[in-house]
């Protein structure tokens, strides 16, 4: 499989869905069979990428490929990776609902089947610098073996056992703050109980689908 491609194709995705804008955010994906990962260049616009642009790292963050200095985020994406085995990509986005509730460091509860499905609770980091040690640290501790968290007054991270899954935590991740900011516009949403969520996130690992 050609990861630099299909590295690049993931960041048009990322771009196209309205998740960042500019050259914000950053992603990563990991090839199971080396254990090398792909990651986004520093500061570049995603629609001008080259396979030569993507920067190949080994899990300890030494240098296997690319001539580019990697996303400054990247102790935080080989960090996740590291500390979850089945984690094997990670985007970081800049979605605007989501960044409200990062903004005011308040998590976000499972108010929708959705979010209880996939997301459970999605938490807040302690404020960090952009690119800092600090910053990855906070990202790890506060992911945990969650799908997603909130990076105060930053952004979002969620990660998968691959692209598509990852992309779908972004996409449920932003709708679900979406619809929590505006029904507390009008009132306090109630969030689904503790044992429900956990069920529904057992279901849908388990026993929904076709296998």
């Amino acid at each position: 499989m050609n990861y630099k491609r299909f590295l690049i194709d993931a960041c048009l995705r990322m771009l196209n869905s309205g998740l960042t804008v500019e050259t914000w955010g950053n992603i990563s994906v990991r090839d199971p069979e080396t254990g090398y990962v792909y990651l986004t260049p520093s500061g570049m616009p995603y629609n001008t990428l080259v396979e030569d642009d993507i920067v190949v790292m080994d899990i300890d963050g030494n240098r296997i490929e690319g001539e580019r200095k990697p996303t400054i985020e990247h102790a935080m994406h080989l960090g996740i990776m590291k500390n979850r085995p089945d984690v094997n990509a990670v985007v970081h986005t800049h979605p605007v609902y989501s960044q409200i509730f990062a903004l005011l460091h308040e998590d976000i509860p499972p108010v929708i089947d959705e979010a209880a499905q996939i997301l459970g609770d999605v938490r807040v980091t302690e404020y960090a610098l952009p690119g800092s040690p600090e910053m990855a640290e906070n990202a790890i501790k506060t992911l945990g073996n969650d799908a997603a968290c909130l990076l105060a007054n930053h952004g979002a991270v969620a990660v998968g056992k691959d692209m598509d899954a990852a992309f779908r935590v972004c996409t449920i991740l932003e709708m679900t703050s979406q619809i929590y900011y505006m029904a507390r516009c009008i009132g306090e949403p109630k969030p689904i109980d503790a044992d429900k969520v956990a069920y529904m996130k057992d279901f849908v690992a388990n026993r929904y689908g076709q296998r």
